[in-house]
């Protein structure tokens, strides 16, 4: 069953054509849990620092994740995680932190919303 996850991450990257590059490692924790890792490089030379615990049972949640956007200068663009350190904020642990510093409100965001975020900065330039 992960497996099938797993390979759907894989196909989801290679068929992004604003995607320039990606190296993934993924590591099979049981049947229905999975930890992935990885670096997506942007035509723009951004980067996508991301990784998740994703366990299938009964249905797909994200234990822990962080999806870390940066510019190709290293300068924060967003960052999806659940890291239990705001507090204030409605969704907590899931929030998104926002160039400048601020941070909001966040649901737990799919790999393939982040990539389409993404998408959608990088066209606007």
């Amino acid at each position: 069953m992960i497996e099938q996850y797993f390979q759907s991450i894989l196909d989801l990257l290679a068929s992004l054509p604003f995607v320039e590059s990606s190296d993934v490692n993924l590591e099979k924790r049981g049947d229905l849990v999975g930890f992935i890792r990885g670096e997506v490089e942007f035509n723009d030379n951004s980067v996508l620092f991301f990784r998740e615990l994703t366990d299938l049972r009964p249905s797909l949640q994200k234990i822990m994740y962080a999806y870390h956007y940066q510019r190709a200068d290293g300068s924060l663009v967003f960052r999806y995680d659940n890291t239990a350190h705001h507090r204030s904020v409605p969704t907590f642990p899931s929030h998104k932190h926002l160039m400048g510093g601020d941070v909001t409100s966040s649901g737990v965001p799919s790999l393939e919303k982040v990539l389409r975020e993404i998408e959608a900065l990088i066209l606007q330039e």
